[in-house]
């Protein structure tokens, strides 16, 4: 299998080859699926908390006799009929993840980069370097490769793109060996440099 590469300098194009096990593989959307919403799942914080009646402050004497006083009984002052009470059923931290084996991990991402190189949404560039630092020379560099919401993958973060692409809203750098399913699908495009190629072939082969 091949990808059309496109040098940045002089806008000809060049094929690279690839691995048919990785850039090659028909689309299996249940398994995609299923892969996402593990992750989305895996991102969830799980962490609100409240009291109940055995967390809260006080309480450790009855409020008044049993009889005799005219009024419901009463034995804590932690029930969650009272004002400073505990919570009900109170909600207590929760760990989401879902277990997704590697095997599945690994046929749902390639399934992915399968299904963009087939429909045109990966799009291959010799370099991707900003000409500075600067907001304006990234989007002028995008802009030249005729791209807007797009997902950049590189094998390693510079300075230049990092903080030129920071405050592009629609412009999401990552690293090759760290993205994930849900990145490669939440985005217009995917600009991918040969080295960043490279790495998720190593990655997923």
């Amino acid at each position: 299998m091949q990808i059309e590469f496109n040098r940045f300098a002089t806008q000809d194009v060049y094929a690279v080859q690839v691995r048919d096990d990785v850039f090659a593989l028909p689309y299996k959307g249940p398994l995609v699926q299923q892969v996402i919403v593990a992750h989305r799942a895996g991102l969830r914080a799980g962490t609100k908390a409240n009291k109940s009646r055995a967390d809260a402050r006080g309480g450790g004497r009855k409020p008044w006799r049993q009889k005799g006083t005219g009024r419901a009984r009463a034995g804590t002052l932690r029930s969650p009929l009272w004002r400073g009470g505990g919570v009900t059923f109170a909600a207590r931290p929760r760990n989401y993840a879902q277990k997704v084996n590697r095997k599945m991990y690994r046929g749902a991402m390639c399934s992915i980069l399968s299904e963009l190189l087939r429909q045109g949404y990966l799009v291959g560039v010799d370099v991707l370097q900003p000409a500075d630092a600067r907001t304006r020379s990234a989007k002028a560099m995008l802009d030249r490769l005729g791209v807007r919401d797009v997902l950049i993958l590189v094998d390693q973060l510079t300075l230049e793109l990092r903080r030129g692409t920071s405050n592009l809203p629609d412009v999401n750098l990552r690293q090759a060996d760290a993205v994930d399913p849900y990145l490669l699908l939440a985005h217009d495009k995917t600009l991918i440099t040969e080295q960043a190629l490279r790495v998720l072939e190593k990655r997923f082969s």
